[in-house]
């Protein structure tokens, strides 16, 4: 008996949970694409499609193993893949909690840039009187910022495919930039591209443990397959038209943090300005807080707080260390969190995610076979 079939529409969802993972505040700012891609002239067109492909593939086969296998957590997902040398599932927790650091500590010190360069008020400054915020809502306002992030991340993303429109046309003639750089490098920067794509894809594999769960409704190889090549589609168009207009306007904006909002200033769009500030400020402020609730409830109940007996308590405790280290570290600058911190945790999920996952997840996935059904769904051994 086949596995239950899934609906477009789930399919088509599960895609969309990696497109809107990826393309939050940070994607919008544009200093993720401008780090990685922009400075590599041509290649970095080439370099950004390859690391979407690359994470679709990795988050397939974690898919396929996730769910042939009727796993419920990432710990076991690793445990299954690195089978038999089980312990060794520690690095992906290593590498987890440390990205989920950075993303805040990236998400607090873009909301402060973008404070400073609309109002001219100090960075250091900005970055308390966010940090407090996030503290504040975390503790109290969870539930409201929950069911308002969905709603803000598909404003910004929205608001950012309107101005990577209006910066492709507006900007320098972007065919003869990178005619021009073909000219002068050829492929001179081909293997860097190459080691941004692993990098880049491997850093965004901290939504992993997020895209098996979502992705459990899908029963089989084939709907794993469809959900991920929808999200490449999407998720490539967009990080392409980013990097396609980011290098029209790389001599406007040169190294500032925020290179979307110095490149829309200089297209004298000021209501587009006010509208992209105020849904990236949001979106910055709404993936500390959930990323920050999330990191809460997975150290509220360490034994350093047993004696605590108040949730409430716990809570503001957990979070204003999270916090002061993720303040702490956005003291370093939104460009130095997204090059170094991002960047090492990208080399390291190459080594303990990508490459297992497209070798050895790749050989387990298709040396498993169905062997009885319950309720409708598969359930799998290996051979």
């Amino acid at each position: 008996m086949k596995a239950q079939k899934v609906g477009k529409m789930a399919i088509f969802s599960v895609g969309a949970v990696l497109f809107s993972a990826h393309a939050g505040g940070g994607f919008a700012t544009g200093n993720q694409a401008n780090t990685y891609y922009v400075g590599i002239g041509w290649t970095g067109i080439v370099s950004a499609i390859i690391a979407m492909l690359l994470l679709i593939l990795t988050m397939r086969e974690a898919m396929v193993m996730y769910n042939q296998r009727n796993l419920t957590s990432a710990k076991e997902l690793f445990e299954n893949l690195y089978h038999p040398f089980d312990k060794l599932e520690i690095l992906f927790e290593i590498f987890f909690n440390i990205m989920v650091l950075m993303a805040v500590a990236a998400a607090i010190s873009g909301a402060a840039s973008a404070l400073q360069q609309y109002f001219g008020f100090n960075y250091y400054a900005c970055v308390v009187a966010v940090g407090i915020v996030v503290l504040c809502l975390t503790i109290f306002g969870t539930n409201v910022v929950r069911m308002a992030s969905t709603y803000m991340g598909m404003a910004i993303l929205v608001t950012a495919i309107v101005i990577y429109g209006m910066g492709i046309i507006k900007g320098q003639n972007i065919g003869a930039i990178l005619a021009n750089d073909f000219s002068v490098n050829g492929f001179m920067n081909m293997p860097k591209a190459i080691l941004n794509a692993f990098t880049y894809a491997g850093f965004q594999c901290v939504t992993l443990p997020t895209i098996v769960a979502c992705g459990a409704i899908l029963p089989d190889r084939k709907s794993c397959s469809k959900a991920m090549w929808i999200s490449f589609v999407m998720n490539a168009v967009a990080l392409v038209l980013s990097v396609l207009m980011l290098i029209s306007w790389k001599s406007v904006y040169g190294e500032t943090t925020l290179p979307t909002l110095t490149s829309l200033n200089a297209m004298n769009a000021n209501w587009m300005v006010v509208v992209y500030g105020i849904c990236l400020l949001l979106c910055l402020i709404s993936t500390a807080v959930t990323t920050t609730f999330g990191f809460v409830a997975r150290f509220e109940n360490i034994r350093v707080l047993k004696n605590v007996e108040n949730p409430v308590k716990k809570r503001i405790i957990v979070s204003a260390f999270i916090i002061i280290v993720s303040m702490t570290i956005s003291i370093a600058g939104l460009t130095n969190i997204i090059k170094y911190g991002y960047g090492y945790c990208g080399y390291l999920a190459i080594a303990i995610i990508i490459v297992p996952f497209l070798t050895v997840g790749v050989y387990k996935n298709y040396h498993t076979k169905s062997v009885e059904v319950k309720e409708g769904a598969e359930v799998y051994e290996n051979n």
